[in-house]
């Protein structure tokens, strides 16, 4: 018998959107974003720290893509925000929800109980982004899943060592047969020893994996958002990296952060 608990039937956002998607096998394409609260990182680099903690409110976007948003008081209920995604969802506009964040799967108990319904009303995938460091949280929800985007956390960029938590993430996702792939945030101060060896442990999940290389993208508007100011890599370190990781890796994408370049922060 399930155990009903403030933990299940609420959440905390910090907001609810339509827009294009700028990382990833989903870059280029229109989401309805669910941007959770709380993280428990602290990556130097973070461009959504204001996601660390919970705010007193949270904001829903009045129509898809209008940004003309409307504040309500956090937590919100399940029946809520399904009500959110349900008045964005404009009939063949959306390709999919990403849940975001903040770190979506501090929320897991909330979403084994939203995801389903989620998944009903609306008939969309659900594409998960996420720090890749909580493979129990991942075990529990990873049924709902579609895709999974999981960064891959450089202690020399980030800040953050999660090496054997990123192996059993990225092996449930595989085991499951869920669409995976995995994100490394690299600048100029990329250590090139930890690039390989987060080439070595996707591999060794398999090599198939595709894996995107994301140079730091510094743009103002991004950079007020961030904690640390960091070099954008060369672009003779990047073919460099590129070309040491496709000894390892079938599939080394280097694409930047689109979402910042079209101001979609």
């Amino acid at each position: 018998m399930s155990v009903t608990t403030a933990e299940t039937t609420t959440a905390r956002l910090v907001e609810v959107f339509s827009a294009i998607q700028g990382e990833g096998l989903n870059v280029g394409t229109r989401q309805i974003f669910i941007r959770f609260a709380l993280c428990d990182l602290r990556c130097h680099f973070c461009d959504s720290a204001h996601t660390w903690r919970v705010p007193r409110t949270y904001r829903v976007e009045r129509s898809p893509g209008s940004r003309d948003f409307e504040t309500y008081d956090n937590p919100v209920s399940l029946d809520l925000l399904l009500k959110w995604v349900q008045q964005l969802n404009v009939p063949g506009l959306h390709d999919s929800i990403s849940l975001t964040g903040g770190e979506p799967l501090l929320h897991s108990a909330f979403l084994l109980q939203f995801l389903p319904q989620v998944q009903k009303r609306t008939g969309l995938p659900i594409y998960l982004e996420t720090g890749g460091h909580r493979p129990q949280q991942l075990a529990m929800v990873l049924p709902h899943l579609n895709s999974v985007g999981m960064d891959l956390k450089l202690p020399s960029v980030s800040g953050e060592s999660y090496w054997q938590e990123h192996a059993e993430f990225l092996q449930r996702c595989n085991k499951s047969g869920v669409e995976v792939f995995a994100k490394v945030i690299v600048s100029a101060e990329t250590d090139s020893a930890e690039l390989h060896q987060a080439a070595e442990l996707v591999a060794d999940v398999n090599p198939e994996i595709v894996l995107f290389l994301q140079p730091v993208t510094l743009l103002e508007s991004a950079q007020r958002h961030s904690q640390a100011n960091f070099s954008a890599p060369t672009p003779a370190q990047v073919l460099t990296w590129q070309a040491e990781m496709k000894r390892s890796l079938k599939h080394v994408r280097v694409v930047p952060q689109t979402h910042k370049m079209l101001n979609q922060l």
